[in-house]
């Protein structure tokens, strides 16, 4: 837990405007000199069904979701199921208040609308006794009533925004501006004066809170996005000009961005019958020359190890997004997980022979995806970029020039007609695409696209001679396989001589590690800097590479701390067991830290579970797992 900073919690039902809400309220805050992070939690259903998100403001970059959260804005669910369902679900509209109590912090404020949550209801839940005991300030304020007086009770959440403001003494400019940018006509008017309304009615209250917002002003202009935009962004820059997909939360967001912003650049958006479908559709558009991409999410993404095994032995280059989700099934969709690892890393059918980029965070996004698109077609290999639910729906604001990177729409590792007539032919005239040896010394052979001169050949799943033809003679079996796996360490050798996707965090010569990957990395950052701050010392490393896996690098690291905690959110240790299985030992130097709740770590978290694991001691969080290192 830090001082100076507002975590502000706004929760209510699916349907009940949470999500855009807390996005004007980052969005403004961001504008108003802030750095912002947000978290998103969210049901399974359409309408309905307990729902929050976190905004997390300081005056300084912020790396992570909070621990806790210090203001509460409880909107209770409009749309909670029929009460005979009670018995299986509890008391729907009242979840978005009671459900948070336990991360609100002692001294915290709690805002609820009494409009919607009537008093029988909020003495049965006990929330006076529980303010008492926490020091909470509750606010009860009528917000339903004051929306309703200028037209429709959706405009609470305005309401909400206008009652934090006063409480909070933040200056409503800024909602104002965003109100006037997005709306029109009577609406506009209406939520102006539901803002004015609230903001009178809640300053007029006096809460004494010792809740500091802080101040602050930005150097360059900044902008705020999701990992989803991020990919998307990357995947534009980078000359993607086709995407087929099937919806599937959380892939959904990249697929909608991408749709979205296609025709703008002439590219193409297809919305197909399935994921089988979708990811065999943007092959055969990497095959006509076209930089494609396809994704989805677990479930989804199993049925695209046929195409994927395709792309792998026709070397055909294609990008595949994989948001992971908590499984195995269908099993909660909404919530983040990072349990696909091993999934991704060998669905399919033999060898596998691909990239696998796993970003930790907006930054990250954008810059990997890129990666995967160059490498994928300049290697003739498909890339996948491996993230999550906690990273597709988080906010964060990073500085505009981020962005202003070269794009490149660079074909990759396709001769021109000019280089095709001086490439090797089989004496029938076909192009020699499947070189045992290409004469360049690389393991890459020169590819054609469908329609240039003499550069005609047979794309087929079967194993295959230098001309395309089915073969399944044993030398030639050993030349083809041998070269698409040595494509890994060339590819290996290009990441360590210019992506360095690996992120090092504190000091060198620290004595303890923590070894992070995908969305937990920067939460594992702030656990470092706290630790190191309680006198411990210690450093971490993200990695980001699975596939080649950065060998030399991580045992480099490993070989520099006495034992390191593995951070991973699922009940496998999947990463740590890759770690091993790639470097073959440092077993004893490896424990785990594991939570697969539903819910990314929290900071203060993963300190619990590194001093546990230094002292010898159960966790304090029953939410979590350790398993120690191999022998102890």
């Amino acid at each position: 837990m830090t001082d100076n900073e507002l975590i502000w919690r706004i929760a209510g039902g699916s349907g009940d405007g949470i999500d855009s809400t807390s996005q004007n309220f980052a969005k403004a805050l961001m504008r108003s000199g802030l750095h912002v992070f947000t978290h998103r939690h969210y049901p399974s259903r359409i309408r309905g069904g307990h729902t929050y998100v976190e905004v997390r403001a300081k005056d300084e970059p912020v790396q992570s979701r909070g621990d806790g959260y210090n203001f509460l804005l409880a909107l209770g669910d409009s749309f909670a199921r029929n009460p005979q369902e009670e018995a299986y679900y509890g008391k729907e509209e009242l979840k978005p208040l009671y459900e948070n109590f336990d991360d609100l912090r002692e001294g915290g404020v709690l805002l609820y609308d009494e409009g919607l949550l009537d008093e029988e209801d909020v003495e049965e839940i006990e929330l006076e006794e529980a303010a008492e005991e926490n020091g909470w300030h509750v606010v009860p304020m009528d917000l339903r009533g004051i929306a309703k007086e200028h037209g429709r009770e959706i405009m609470r959440n305005t309401a909400g925004i206008g009652a934090t403001a006063a409480i909070l003494d933040i200056d409503t400019a800024e909602f104002e501006q965003l109100i006037e940018q997005n709306m029109s006509g009577d609406m506009q008017e209406a939520n102006l004066n539901v803002l004015h309304d609230a903001y009178e009615a809640a300053a007029d209250l006096d809460i004494d809170h010792d809740i500091e917002v802080p101040d602050n002003s930005h150097d360059e202009e900044q902008v705020i996005l999701s990992g989803s935009n991020a990919i998307s962004y990357g995947a534009l820059d980078e000359g993607c000009r086709f995407i087929s997909g099937y919806p599937m939360t959380p892939w959904t967001d990249v697929f909608t961005i991408m749709s979205q912003h296609l025709p703008e650049f002439g590219g193409i958006s297809e919305q197909v019958e399935d994921e089988i479908a979708a990811a065999a559709l943007a092959l055969g558009a990497s095959h006509a020359g076209v930089k494609a991409m396809s994704g989805s999410s677990g479930g989804g993404f199993a049925l695209m190890s046929e195409p994927l095994g395709l792309a792998e032995m026709t070397e055909t280059p294609i990008v595949l997004v994989e948001a992971m989700r908590a499984g195995p099934s269908t099993g909660m969709p909404t919530k983040p997980e990072q349990a696909d690892l091993e999934h991704v890393l060998y669905t399919s059918q033999g060898d596998s022979a691909r990239v696998v980029f796993a970003p930790a965070n907006i930054r990250e996004c954008y810059t990997q995806t890129r990666s995967a698109f160059r490498i994928a077609y300049e290697y003739q290999i498909p890339a996948i970029v491996v993230y999550d639910q906690k990273i597709q729906g988080e906010l964060r604001n990073l500085p505009a020039s981020h962005f202003d990177e070269e794009p490149n729409a660079d074909p990759g590792s396709v001769l021109t007609e000019e280089e095709i007539q001086e490439a090797a032919h089989h004496p029938s005239g076909k192009f020699q695409r499947f070189l045992h040896e290409p004469e360049d010394g690389s393991n890459v052979s020169p590819r054609s696209v469908p329609g240039q001169k003499d550069g005609r050949y047979l794309a087929t799943g079967n194993e295959h001679n230098p001309s395309g033809h089915i073969s399944e003679d044993p030398e030639n079996r050993i030349a083809q396989m041998e070269r698409r796996l040595n494509k890994l360490d060339d590819i290996r050798a290009d990441l360590d001589e210019n992506a360095g996707h690996q992120t090092y965090y504190g000091p060198e010569d620290a004595d303890h590690g923590i070894l992070v990957w995908g969305s937990q990395q920067d939460t594992a950052f702030e656990a470092v800097d706290r630790l190191n701050e309680n006198g411990h010392s210690v450093k971490a490393l993200g990695v980001s590479d699975m596939m080649p896996y950065p060998v030399e690098e991580v045992s480099e690291w490993l070989e520099s701390v006495d034992e390191a905690l593995v951070v991973e959110m699922n009940a496998t240790a999947q990463f740590r067991g890759l770690t091993q299985k790639e470097l073959g030992k440092y077993g004893e130097k490896l424990s785990s830290l594991l939570k697969y709740n539903g819910n990314p770590f929290e900071p203060a978290e993963i300190v619990d579970g590194f001093e546990s694991s230094i002292d010898g001691e159960e966790l304090a969080a029953s939410n979590m797992k350790f398993v120690p290192a191999a022998g102890d």
